[in-house]
């Protein structure tokens, strides 16, 4: 399975907010932000940090989508 932020990205645009907003508002390393462009995993704390600031829950700005070869089985 791989990570999808797509629901921060959305949530991001509708608060007219960019990426390094939230990275400077919390501390987020551009390391991590990098990572979470890519899809890849983050700690919770992280994420905990971001539900916390944006006031939402972590089924909000993340998502579980299944690969390719999954869907193809």
């Amino acid at each position: 399975m791989a990570v999808s932020y797509n629901g921060l990205w959305k949530m991001l645009i509708d608060k007219n907010m960019y990426k390094k907003d939230l990275s400077a508002d919390l501390g987020i390393s551009s390391a991590t932000m990098a990572k979470m462009g890519r899809g890849e995993n983050v700690s919770m704390d992280i994420l905990e940090k971001i539900c916390d600031y944006m006031d939402c829950n972590i089924g909000d700005i993340m998502s579980f989508e299944k690969d390719r070869e999954e869907k193809d089985d």
